[in-house]
């Protein structure tokens, strides 16, 4: 299972959505200007705060989808790519100590 494109997955899920919302209110917002029952200074005012916020749920969601992940593969025992690394490494130098002790016996 390839984890970062599962997640790469996720994010780009939770791009598209906010993209979506904010399409959507967006054409609710021209709407309301439109019927003159909101100003287009205030439109653009309202717009701007509520795009900064989906902006903010939407850094904060990618996060928590980050943590949620890490804490599943943990619970799966999955190892995490520095424990893998240093695994191998620990392996090479016990390769390494074998090498020299073998060499040793045969003098």
């Amino acid at each position: 299972m390839d984890n970062n494109n599962w997640m790469q997955q996720l994010v780009m899920l939770g791009i598209g959505t906010t993209s979506l919302v904010i399409d959507k209110l967006k054409e609710a917002s021209d709407q309301l200007v439109k019927d003159g029952k909101l100003d287009p200074e205030q439109a653009k005012v309202v717009m701007d705060d509520m795009v900064e916020q989906l902006k903010f749920e939407q850094s904060n969601w990618e996060t928590q989808m980050q943590r949620q992940m890490q804490n599943m593969l943990q619970d799966l025992g999955v190892a995490r790519q520095n424990e893998m690394d240093e695994l191998r490494g620990r392996i090479d130098r016990l390769e390494h100590q074998v090498r020299n002790l073998e060499n040793k016996l045969w003098r």
